[in-house]
């Protein structure tokens, strides 16, 4: 009996000993994964954080400026190049006709008011000879001062078109260039929740409403 009462303690003591030896041996494991896991999101996270490439508004607004259409290039809005070409190629054909007819009128207005007969390039305005003779001159006269200065203001007109086209055209690519990293998706969500509401010292249950975009 005395024998027995030293074996059973010893055998007990030696399952107590594998069973410690396991918790250790297995939550050693565990955390030895547990850290290389962490290790290893870390190391993913750090790879995730690559810096931004800074698009320059600045850059943008220059390069239009210089040259029409390269701010838009630089900002990857290829589509609207076109654009700004065909309206400046518009305004520029639209100058050159109105010019062209209001250096047309004046000429044959400063020929007529000359007094001068060898400089008569009124009468190609007209085929009706009477229109520049006798008291219909006067008449005359007066129609082709007034489309002359009609021609000047619409050339005049069209200039002026062009320089607000080139300054709209420097506007657009900074407004493209600012507005480039901006995030425009489609992650566009609706909250609702209970919530109190304070009115007038009385407390009663309404609604919060959150817009996520």
């Amino acid at each position: 009996m005395h024998k027995n009462a030293h074996i059973l303690p010893v055998k007990y003591l030696g399952i107590f000993i594998l069973i410690i030896l396991f918790c250790a041996t297995g939550f050693s494991g565990f955390s030895q994964e547990t850290i290389k896991d962490t290790i290893q999101v870390k190391k993913d996270s750090v790879q995730v954080k690559k810096p931004l490439n800074t698009h320059s508004p600045r850059k943008a607004t220059i390069y239009s400026a210089v040259l029409p259409g390269l701010g838009q290039i630089y900002n990857r809005k290829y589509w609207k190049v076109p654009i700004v070409y065909g309206g400046f190629a518009a305004l520029g054909y639209f100058i050159n006709f109105n010019n062209t007819e209001y250096v047309k009128y004046r000429q044959a207005y400063s020929d007529i008011i000359d007094n001068d007969p060898t400089t008569n390039s009124f009468k190609k305005l007209t085929a009706n000879p009477l229109n520049y003779e006798g008291s219909n001159l006067t008449q005359f006269t007066d129609k082709v001062k007034g489309y002359k200065d009609y021609w000047r203001r619409n050339r005049d007109l069209c200039v002026i078109g062009t320089a607000v086209f080139y300054a709209v055209n420097i506007l657009d690519a900074s407004v493209d260039a600012n507005f480039f990293n901006f995030d425009i998706g489609d992650d566009l969500t609706i909250n609702w929740a209970p919530a109190p509401d304070m009115c007038m010292n009385n407390r009663s249950i309404g609604l919060h409403c959150r817009i996520t975009f």
